[in-house]
């Protein structure tokens, strides 16, 4: 590759480490830490080795293949399908006349990046969706700086959004620093910024003209004007077509819509993300046939937080699916709330195998305080509907959020025993900076943060008070 063809720039996906060095990493914290018993709800101890669930996969594959113990290969891999975030940031320079690639997995992908050692990209994007700690980016950031030492990094995302959220002045300069990055895109959509960031280095030009970023200089933290972006969904929806040079496999996600019709008062997404904005039937089909046309695509998740509102056009998507006989099985977020029977004929009909149901409490109460505007009996039929039309159900569960006691969590339990969904989960409730329950920190007189809180009838040890 010559000098006059470097890439733009190049995004990594995801990076998650080892299981082993992030359990023990995590269990640095203390064995009774928040954090630490989060993490053996997504746990399995075997013996002396703990693994994740798609370690425990892996093994067991591996027997059933007569594979020696200790001898397993990574068959299976939680971020084996083609990274979204990294996907549609690659999608849209290369619209804005930008070469851009990406790598989807970091730990497995370290030798395409020092293929570029000779002729590196002006600049890499990481990636923070998943993340709530900086130490995946401080790894990547270590590894870039040895690996393509003349490169920018660039980092924004969730990760910096909360930085931005929860810290100021010194405290933000030393959160930021210590991820250890060039640049940081401080836009909560911030694709546009990107392309900016890209070009400007491309060109030679000066980083102060570029809105929406912050980076260190002499030492100072900068911060540029704040310029808001408004990318269409529309004009921005995912060509699969043009990543034929990808193995993309069988799976592929997408989004249709960005934030959320609701809000429930766990959750800062609609916060972040600002208004509702929804991609037109038109332009899901755009997208839908372009993954047609890569062929081999079997199975499409879309990641929208409530895909089925509103749901005149989600039926209209249905009936666009079994229109055009893709034949994908496909996969989405889905709140039984909001359907009717039609809207569960036409998802079987369609090609639905499986949906996920942020369900979150099975007493009435905390579903009040969640402001999830759901009953538990809608859940519970809509979970009815879903089986009757062999459609698989996840249920996922918060416990612990404020009013949460013994009696609730009972209710829960119940329900759970009750609805019987295909899978569920439960996880502790994080006492994240920005949610609307934040508003009533004194009604419930609620204290600390994370996974570390207490509120007036429970605190994240389990200890509660009367029901």
């Amino acid at each position: 590759m010559s000098p006059t063809n470097r890439l733009s720039c190049l995004v990594i996906g995801y990076n998650e480490s080892p299981f082993q060095e992030y359990e023990t990493r995590l269990r640095g914290y203390g064995d009774d830490s928040e954090v630490y018993r989060d993490l053996k709800f997504s746990m399995i101890q075997i013996g002396d080795e703990k693994m994740n669930f798609v370690g425990f996969m892996n093994r067991v594959y591996g027997r059933a293949q007569g594979v020696a113990e200790g001898a397993e290969k990574e068959v299976f891999l939680s971020g084996s399908i083609p990274n979204l975030a990294a996907v549609y940031l690659v999608n849209y320079l290369r619209r804005q006349g930008l070469s851009a690639s990406y790598v989807n997995l970091f730990q497995n992908e370290k030798d395409r990046i020092r293929a570029l050692a000779d002729d590196p990209p002006y600049c890499v994007a990481l990636t923070t969706t998943f993340y709530v700690l900086n130490f995946p980016v401080i790894e990547m950031v270590e590894f870039l700086r040895v690996t393509l030492p003349e490169t920018k990094i660039v980092v924004g995302g969730p990760l910096v959004s909360n930085h931005l959220r929860n810290y100021s002045g010194r405290q933000l300069e030393v959160a930021l620093a210590d991820l250890g990055a060039d640049i940081y895109v401080i836009e909560s959509q911030g694709e546009k910024t990107l392309s900016k960031i890209a070009r400007c280095l491309q060109e030679g030009d000066d980083l102060a003209r570029v809105p929406n970023i912050a980076y260190f200089e002499n030492g100072a933290l900068q911060v540029n004007n704040m310029v808001p972006e408004v990318n269409s969904r529309d004009a921005n929806y995912i060509d699969w077509s043009d990543f034929k040079e990808f193995d993309l496999g069988p799976t592929l996600q997408t989004r249709t819509a960005r934030s959320c019709a609701f809000s429930c008062a766990f959750c800062n997404y609609p916060n972040r993300a600002g208004k509702l904005a929804l991609a037109s039937i038109d332009t899901i089909e755009k997208e839908m046939e372009s993954m047609k046309e890569i062929g081999g695509v079997r199975n499409v998740v879309f990641i929208d937080d409530t895909f089925n509102v509103p749901l005149p056009r989600f039926k209209d998507f249905c009936r666009l699916l079994i229109r055009k006989k893709y034949g994908f099985n496909w996969f989405s977020y889905f709140r039984c709330s909001n359907a009717d029977d039609e809207a569960f004929d036409l998802m079987a009909e369609s090609g639905c195998k499986g949906v996920f149901l942020g369900i979150e409490s099975g007493s009435p109460r905390i579903l009040t305080n969640m402001a999830k505007h759901a009953t538990v009996e809608r859940y519970s039929k809509g979970i009815q509907r879903l089986h009757e039309r062999n459609i698989l159900s996840f249920g996922s569960f918060i416990v612990g959020f404020p009013g949460e006691t013994e009696g609730t969590v009972r209710e829960t339990v119940d329900s759970i025993r009750e609805s019987k969904p295909s899978y569920c989960r439960t996880q502790m409730w994080y006492n994240e900076p920005g949610t609307p329950i934040q508003a009533r920190r004194e009604e419930f007189d609620i204290t600390g943060g994370g996974f570390a809180w207490e509120h007036s009838t429970m605190d994240s040890h389990g200890r509660h008070g009367p029901d």
